[in-house]
């Protein structure tokens, strides 16, 4: 399983950034497929991408929506969270164990043999801030004279940006060196410390930063791909936590298996001893008033 994983992860990554032309020709592709949403963090400006980044692409709309609204137009921006919220809704937040490149690169970083840092488990909660204020409430009130918005989290925050987009970029076009300032340079320092920081700790943006997982992670408990935990089967070898690379902790009851921190990777199901851990896919029915399932069901 974890090889088909890999394999999954690599086909991706090279079919999100596809475009070799760069340089030769422009150095950003802005061709037809450059619409469709790619269901990982790949920044649209990276010279290799071949399609825009569904967080950059929820902002644009949220910061031009003011302007629009006063002039008339309607642009909702359905397709972009429709696309995302239809992913979420089939496979939950698979998209970060099986597609995301940047989460392959902290795979990658994590290999190096450094003395390994836990993480302090109130951090996850800083997802929503992340999510709600630089992805929603910056782009839609931060704005200018004219009352456009910016992509807040992609400028001040995505390191994912920096090392696809703004290395490259800065590296190709000789005019963007002089414009390098001390965004730029905030910018390199957030990379650099996420880099280090997935060295020491397993994908610490996943868990603590990516406003992207965490929108695909909250249909984790309704997704048609869901995970079941079989407790009684359960021999507490805690195989499950040592392998879950972002520490859902499910066999003694702290975390929900279906818990939006899961990333669908699977290891658990390939891992586990006594077969306690099982994938399914389905529609969710409901549930009678104490829990039990009917039908299908919802996995607890």
């Amino acid at each position: 399983m974890e090889r088909l994983r890999r394999f999954s992860q690599y086909i991706f990554a090279l079919i999100g950034n596809s475009y070799w032309l760069f340089p030769w020709k422009a150095p950003i592709y802005q061709g037809p497929v450059k619409r469709i949403c790619f269901p990982g963090l790949n920044c649209y400006s990276c010279p290799a991408a071949s399609m825009a980044c569904p967080l950059g692409s929820i902002q644009n709309f949220l910061a031009s929506f003011r302007t629009n609204l006063q002039a008339g137009i309607l642009h909702p921006g359905t397709y972009v969270i429709g696309s995302m919220g239809l992913v979420g809704s089939v496979v939950g937040r698979m998209p970060c164990g099986w597609i995301c490149p940047f989460g392959l690169i902290q795979e990658w970083l994590n290999r190096v043999p450094l003395p390994r840092i836990g993480l302090w488990r109130p951090l996850r909660w800083l997802r929503y801030v992340f999510l709600v204020v630089f992805v929603v409430l910056m782009p839609l009130f931060v704005v200018d004279a004219l009352g456009y918005g910016s992509t807040w989290f992609c400028k001040l925050v995505c390191p994912a940006g920096t090392l696809e987009a703004g290395l490259p970029l800065v590296w190709l076009e000789k005019g963007l060196r002089a414009a390098v300032g001390w965004l730029f340079a905030w910018k390199l320092l957030v990379l650099l410390l996420i880099i280090f920081w997935s060295m020491v700790t397993s994908r610490p943006f996943c868990r603590v930063i990516c406003p992207l997982g965490l929108f695909f992670g909250l249909f984790n408990r309704a997704s048609w791909l869901r995970l079941r935990f079989l407790a009684d089967r359960c021999v507490r070898c805690k195989a499950c936590a040592r392998v879950c690379p972002t520490g859902v902790l499910f066999f003694d009851g702290t975390d929900d298996i279906n818990s939006t921190m899961c990333i669908r990777c699977l290891r658990c199901v390939s891992i586990c001893p006594a077969g306690s851990v099982k994938a399914e896919f389905g529609p969710v029915m409901r549930r009678d008033y104490y829990g039990k399932k009917i039908g299908v069901g919802n996995p607890q």
